[in-house]
């Protein structure tokens, strides 16, 4: 029986081409004689080759991609058909760190996870698609990206659920750390991804102090919303505490309990304290950035506890903290995680619906409500500066001290997006400088460069500073430090010589976004957009300009020679401008630049002695 079935598998793997005939009739003949090496398998797509058919090439594998496909069964599901959020951000968490492990070759642990939105639900039978990869190693940590989708295998309909991104730490033995070898990115995307991590991660780094500011300019009283019809439900009614037992099953290669099998806990939890609120089954749809402070290993026991920290409108925020302790109660707890996930209740056509109100109790329940309050501004600037698309987003985004860190984020990361874009075509060269285009849809940029004998530390301390581009650039009138955000971000009120269609001159209002190198390779840059400023509103002498997406990239070349690159994304009223200068009818451009070339090496000197100085 068992050769009879074995012959049928064979035989419809051949007709199915999955399998060489030629290599089955070979395992065969030198299996009578001892031979032990199977049959070669065909690549999926592979077919048989045909003599003098020239063969395509295929793109280069990421080697640390890895992609996971999961059948969405019953015992996936909650009440609804519906795949439970806690399974799916256990198959997250293990294609993330498969791949972290893949690039380090060794051990890797999750250290946080950032904002996760979810945007559809997933029933049961279709299959959940993750594709996960290493964006950028830093020196111990690494940033994975994760891509989540659904496939209905009916309809053939694929759709996206989320996004995410993900930090894992390298692990030596007795979890000692261990440096990473560097990343190199092939494709556009990839290159943009490394580059805008390191922005991610600087943003990830000021994150808590981003809510500590909110709260300190906040009033300190909390101010209960008045909802009509709506009785208030004591935010004590909502608390659940939990423990689970961690064992082998819940736990890696390395004893330690998986980071998702944590989340997948939480999240039960908070699911139960946001139904006592609502007395309804609610959908989960965002989580919070969080990081894990710490491990946990089989035979610890987890005490997980969720309350609702506040209710608005059409959605509630459930705080969850997960605690561990070992066999003896009397050692004190270890915090391991602290999360914050947003749950609506949907109507029968899948609106969300209004939610009662909550009632903190004294003292840290006051305190969580008002966090909470806070926590849905950030989140809500961070999705609307962040997670739009550049093309969505107003060019002048109003600037205040909560969104600060995500405008600068937006500021540079697209900067960064332009300089790694592919098919830069080369239009104008004028003796040392080079212009370059770039066609797009919606948008026509523009990258000038040139190699100038300077450092590129001293190129970047020079240009960084609008109020000397004067000095240059026969555009700027002027340019007012209106307020120094920080070390690393400025705002200035700048003034244009350009007069505008109304015979009026144009003024902007410019973040200046400065950064350094985070690693080798990196350039220093200086990106510029515009923002809108309460105390500098428009004016009637002036026509308010708006700037996407400009700055400057710095690259060293050698000790003494760097390559200086000015790039624009350009705006409808200086498209006509940019376009008389590719096409050839103006040399202002090349003119301009090398201005700054003299600019650049007229100051250095100068540079170099207030530096001795200081």
């Amino acid at each position: 029986t068992a050769t009879l079935l074995l012959s049928r598998c064979l035989l419809k793997m051949v007709k199915e081409n999955i399998v060489d005939p030629e290599e089955i009739l070979s395992f065969c003949c030198n299996g009578l004689k001892g031979s032990t090496s199977p049959p070669r398998a065909w690549e999926p797509g592979e077919r048989e080759e045909v003599p003098g058919a020239m063969a395509s090439p295929s793109p280069a594998r990421n080697p640390t991609e890895v992609q996971m496909s999961q059948l969405v069964l019953p015992c996936h599901t909650n009440h609804r058909g519906e795949l439970s959020t806690g399974q799916l951000l256990k198959w997250i968490d293990t294609a993330a760190c498969l791949s972290a492990e893949r690039h380090a070759g060794c051990p890797c642990v999750t250290a946080s996870m950032d904002d996760i939105y979810f945007e559809h639900t997933i029933s049961v039978g279709q299959v959940v698609n993750i594709k996960a990869k290493v964006n950028r190693a830093f020196n111990s940590s690494m940033e994975v990206g994760i891509q989540v989708s659904y496939e209905d295998l009916c309809s053939g309909k694929h759709c996206s659920i989320c996004k995410a991104y993900a930090t894992f730490v390298a692990q030596g033995p007795s979890g000692s750390k261990v440096k990473l070898k560097p990343l190199t990115p092939q494709t556009e995307e990839e290159k943009i991804e490394h580059s805008i991590a390191a922005e991610r991660r600087r943003m990830r780094l000021v994150n808590k102090d981003t809510l500590k500011d909110l709260l300190t300019r906040s009033p300190r009283e909390t101010e209960l919303e008045t909802r009509d019809g709506s009785v208030a439900v004591p935010a004590a009614k909502t608390r659940v505490e939990s423990v689970e037992l961690v064992l082998p099953p819940h736990a890696n290669h390395q004893g330690n309990t998986f980071g998702g099998q944590i989340m997948a806990w939480m999240e039960n939890v908070a699911t139960i304290a946001a139904s006592r609120l609502c007395h309804a089954h609610p959908t989960l749809r965002a989580i919070e950035m969080f990081h894990f402070r710490g491990p946990s290993q089989v035979g610890d026991r987890l005490v997980l506890k969720a309350i609702v920290n506040n209710a608005f409108k059409n959605s509630m925020e459930v705080g969850v903290c997960a605690e561990a302790y070992g066999q003896e109660m009397s050692v004190s707890r270890r915090h391991i995680n602290s999360a914050f996930m947003t749950f609506v209740v949907l109507d029968q056509e899948g609106r969300p619906r209004t939610l009662p109100m909550v009632a903190p109790e004294p003292g840290d329940g006051e305190r969580r409500y008002r966090e909470a309050s806070a926590r849905k501004k950030i989140r809500l600037d961070r999705k609307y500066v962040i997670s739009c698309k550049q093309t969505e987003v107003p060019l002048s985004v109003p600037w205040d001290q909560s969104n600060k860190v995500y405008l600068s984020y937006n500021n540079v990361s697209a900067l960064k997006t332009l300089v790694a874009k592919a098919n830069w075509t080369l239009a104008r060269e004028k003796e040392k400088v080079r212009m370059y285009t770039l066609e797009e849809d919606k948008f026509l940029s523009f990258r000038i460069e040139m190699s100038v004998r300077i450092t590129a530390g001293q190129a970047f301390s020079l240009l960084s500073d609008l109020r000397r581009r004067h000095e240059w650039d026969s555009h700027y009138a002027s340019a007012e430090l209106v307020q120094q955000v920080d070390d690393d971000d400025m705002i200035y009120h700048v003034v244009s010589q350009t007069l505008s269609r109304e015979n009026k001159p144009q003024d902007f209002v410019i973040l200046a976004s400065r950064r350094k190198p985070c690693s080798k390779g990196d350039p220093y840059v200086v990106a510029f957009r515009s923002v809108t400023l309460p105390t500098h509103p428009a004016r009637a002498g002036f026509t308010r300009g708006e700037t996407l997406c400009s700055g400057f990239c710095i690259w060293p070349e050698s000790e003494e020679t760097s390559k200086v690159a000015y790039y624009n994304q350009a705006t409808p009223g200086y498209l006509n401008y940019v376009t008389t200068n590719v096409a050839g009818l103006s040399s202002n451009f090349c003119a301009t630049f090398e201005a700054c070339e003299k600019f650049l090496l007229k100051n250095k000197e100068d540079l170099i002695m207030r530096l001795q100085d200081l």
